[in-house]
């Protein structure tokens, strides 16, 4: 399965996230994860939280497909990823999924535009959905206004812009496409208070405009009240992280 975004299954009440009886361990140890069940559904913004060391990053390397599970069931936008090679899930990622990393993942040695531009030459469907939408120039342009960078030089090299904007070039390079499911994993912890509620309002503001899922993982629980729902991954997670160090 490699194509647009109906073979990632927009079916309504279909889940985006469904987890049943998933267990992660890396070679050698114990369980890292061990979920009986949790399913996210399509268009909800999911806050995931918990303390470092508690698997919240390897749970996001499964939903991305980046790691399988030893055991149990894992579907994402109605996709077994287990059952895909590694090129497929690959493709996958691309065409479905916005992620946006901790440290942003910018290549300083290309523009904003081109930063932003560069899902939509990693997939094709991304590509098209952003001509129907006006065109990847104008979607770059618009992303951007709408993140709070309407003045920004698109051919400025992207290292010579603050922390703060490079991270809403980020956002703008995940939302780009109309991807199903976006993925933050702690994006906000280089910013201060203020701008920090500024860009999860944004955040939020781009994926319902769109009808994307959002799950969005961070340790800082003053968060939580921005989202539809709150799961901390403590709860959820039956694995005994001291066996699994």
């Amino acid at each position: 399965m490699e194509g647009g975004r109906a073979e990632a299954g927009q079916k309504s009440g279909e889940s985006a996230v469904g987890i049943y009886v998933l267990v992660f361990s890396w070679d050698g140890g114990g369980p890292l994860l061990d979920i009986a069940a949790l399913r996210i559904d399509r268009g909800e913004r999911v806050f995931l939280h918990g303390p470092s060391g508690s698997g919240k990053s390897t749970l996001l390397g499964l939903l991305g497909g980046v790691l399988l599970p030893g055991a149990g069931g894992l579907s994402v936008l109605g996709q077994d990823l287990a059952r895909l090679s590694g090129r497929a899930r690959d493709r996958f990622r691309a065409d479905h999924l916005g992620i946006i990393f901790q440290m942003f993942n910018l290549l300083p040695y290309l523009s904003v535009r081109d930063n932003v531009a560069l899902s939509c030459r990693f997939s094709t469907a991304r590509a098209v959905r952003a001509a129907e939408a006006g065109g990847v120039g104008p979607e770059t342009n618009r992303l951007l206004k709408n993140l709070g960078l309407p003045g920004v030089a698109m051919e400025r090299p992207v290292t010579d812009l603050s922390v703060g904007q490079q991270q809403r070039v980020a956002v703008a390079r995940a939302l780009i496409g109309q991807p199903d499911l976006i993925i933050a994993d702690e994006p906000t912890s280089a910013l201060d208070a203020y701008h920090r509620n500024i860009f999860i309002d944004l955040l939020s503001a781009e994926c319902a405009a769109s009808g994307a899922t959002l799950v969005f993982v961070s340790h800082d629980l003053s968060l939580a009240n921005s989202f539809d729902r709150t799961v901390a991954l403590t709860e959820i997670n039956r694995a005994d992280m001291k066996e699994a160090v």
